[in-house]
């Protein structure tokens, strides 16, 4: 349960940030996620978002052995 709310979590954080809500937290926090785990989740989903919007927005493309 845990796995798939903190998924759940980070594709609505990558695809809608907007629309994250207080619920979405609390389903974390009762999945037994700390409020450091939520942070790290959080940070480490918007990095990960950051750093490929700036090599697509480059237009660097992936070595072949990572495709």
């Amino acid at each position: 349960m845990a796995e798939k709310a903190m998924l759940q979590y980070a594709e609505k954080l990558t695809r809608k940030p907007y629309s994250i809500e207080r619920q979405d937290i609390d389903k974390l926090r009762q999945a037994g996620f700390s409020d450091r785990d939520i942070f790290d989740i959080n940070q480490i989903v918007a990095y990960f978002n950051y750093v490929n919007r700036i090599a697509d927005g480059l237009g660097i493309e992936l070595e072949e052995s990572y495709r």
